[in-house]
C-alpha cells in the first residue's frame, strides 16, 4: 500500500494529526490559514482530498466524514482499486473507515485508534460478525479464487459452516459437511 497523507483542516484537528502522521510516519497536509505546521499546505480541500484519492494515496482526514465523502465521491468506481478514506474526528476519539475496509483501512483505523486510545468505527459485515474479512487476508497469505470472496463470505454471514482443509487461518468453526470450502 503506498504511504499514506494525513489531512488537518483546522489548529482544533491539527495536535490528532501531528500524533498520527508520527505514528504512521506519514506526511502532514495542511490546510492553509489554518493549520500551523504541515509537511505541505492545501488552498482547496475537497480539491486536494481528490487529487490525493486519484494518485491512489489513502487519505486519513482529521476532518467530517462528509468532508471526505463529498471530496471522492465523483470518483467512485471499483471498490477493489480504490485507495483507503478514513476520517478521525478532531478529539481523536473516534477513527471511521470510510473506503476500502479491505484494503487496509480496517487495519489502520484499528492503528490509529490504538494509538490514540480512541475506538476504530469498523462496520464491514464480515469483521464485525465473524472478526473476518477473507477479500483481506493475513499478511503472506493469498486469495486464490479472489472472485469467490463475496459468495463465501455472504454464505459465511447467513450461518454457513465452512468445510476447512489445512490451516484455519480465521479461527472459524468448521463443518465437515459445510456448503463452502476454505483451504
Amino acid at each position: 500500500m503506498t504511504a499514506p497523507v494525513v489531512i488537518a483542516l483546522n489548529r482544533t484537528g491539527e495536535p490528532v494529526a501531528h500524533r498520527i502522521a508520527e505514528a504512521l510516519d506519514a506526511a502532514l497536509h495542511g490546510r492553509a490559514g489554518r493549520v500551523d505546521e504541515a509537511d505541505a499546505f492545501f488552498a482547496n480541500a475537497l480539491t486536494h482530498v481528490r487529487d490525493l484519492f486519484a494518485a491512489g494515496t489513502p487519505v486519513i482526514g482529521v476532518c467530517a466524514a462528509g468532508i471526505l465523502v463529498r471530496a471522492v465521491a465523483p470518483m467512485l468506481a471499483d471498490k477493489t482499486a480504490e485507495p483507503p478514506v478514513l476520517a478521525v474526528s478532531d478529539d481523536g476519539a473516534v477513527v471511521v473507515p470510510l473506503l476500502g475496509g479491505h484494503r487496509g483501512a480496517n487495519r489502520l483505523a484499528r492503528e490509529i485508534a490504538q494509538v490514540l486510545e480512541a475506538r476504530a468505527a469498523v462496520t464491514t459485515a464480515g469483521d464485525v460478525a465473524l472478526g473476518v474479512a477473507l477479500d483481506e487476508p493475513p499478511l503472506g497469505y493469498r486469495l486464490a479464487n479472489p472472485g469467490d470472496a463475496k459468495p463465501v463470505m455472504a454464505a459465511l454471514l447467513s450461518g454457513a459452516k465452512p468445510r476447512i482443509t489445512g490451516e484455519n487461518m480465521f479461527g472459524l468453526e468448521g463443518d465437515d459437511d459445510g456448503p463452502v470450502d476454505l483451504t
